[in-house]
């Protein structure tokens, strides 16, 4: 791995990056073994930390859900260094407690996706991680305490459905997810998630609530004018808060998802073909080279 050029990093969308206070240090391309990802990523330092910027779908918003380059955006920040991701996501809620404007700090992920490129495993090394809490328990004990410092609504937990997309649900699935006490709808949290943790890489996710769905029968379905309008009050407060997340999340110590691969692969390294190997040494060759 090169030198650390960040331990933290944000995924998200563009307007994050009209911050007040930003000093902006680099901006760079970075080729992968699987493409590159959504667009440049920018370094940058707020509040006294560093940090690797990277809007999820490019600038412009040019990318649809299932187009995002998921495996390249992570393989580009862990060859940066980075150790913790902050991913910043709009939703819709499928409870009536989580009202648009709220944030929530989710702990559980149910897959509706289908057809995305969602491991780094595959073509002859197999390998297993353990998925069971999706999210970094330590990141977001730390994003909560700042949330509740800044009196901003939140919730500590939550259940987000991610779908395919680009559509919005319609009212039959609405009320299936939430038969499934399930809170939020989104189409980005995976693959997100699972790659993160299969490098080895600390993650936790402020899902800005825009709307409620479609679930509520006496009102119209969800209309990108509505979300966009939430969206955008959303992205100014956590602009705001985010130098004292960061600072926050830069004094974790080190944590159990950083060594989350240790016994995941199962094929014999002797055996696995040598591209395969390549593409997969910034992220293993630590085990299969000791």
């Amino acid at each position: 791995m090169q030198k650390q050029q960040a331990r933290l990093a944000v995924i998200g969308g563009s307007g994050l990056y009209n911050l007040k206070g930003v000093r902006v240090l680099e901006e760079m391309d970075v080729p992968t073994p699987f493409g590159l990802p959504s667009d440049r990523i920018t370094l940058v330092e707020l509040g006294g930390e560093r940090a690797a910027f990277l809007p999820r779908h490019g600038r412009g918003h040019r990318l649809l859900p299932g187009e995002v380059p998921s495996r390249a955006n992570i393989w580009a920040l862990k060859s940066l260094g980075v150790e913790q991701i902050l991913s910043v996501s709009a939703v819709g809620s499928l409870a009536e407690d989580c009202r648009p404007g709220h944030f929530v700090l989710c702990d559980q992920l149910i897959d509706r996706t289908r057809g995305r490129e969602g491991s780094f495993f595959g073509e002859g090394a197999a390998g297993h991680v353990s998925f069971a809490e999706p999210y970094c328990t330590g990141m977001r004990e730390a994003l909560a305490r700042v949330l509740s410092a800044s009196g901003h609504p939140f919730h500590g937990s939550g259940t987000l459905v991610c779908m395919e997309g680009p559509a919005f649900s319609t009212r039959a699935e609405s009320h299936l997810h939430r038969g499934w006490n399930a809170h939020l709808i989104g189409m980005t949290s995976l693959p997100e998630a699972r790659l993160a943790r299969e490098a080895e890489m600390c993650m936790a996710i402020v899902a800005m609530v825009t709307d409620y769905d479609c679930w509520r029968e006496a009102e119209e379905g969800v209309t990108m004018e509505m979300v966009l309008a939430t969206m955008g009050e959303n992205t100014r407060s956590l602009q705001e808060l985010l130098p004292r997340m960061l600072a926050a999340l830069a004094a974790l110590g080190d944590c159990a998802c950083r060594s989350a691969a240790a016994h995941a692969l199962v094929t014999d390294p002797a055996l696995i073909p040598y591209q395969t190997r390549r593409r997969l040494d910034l992220l293993y060759g630590k085990y299969w080279n000791s």
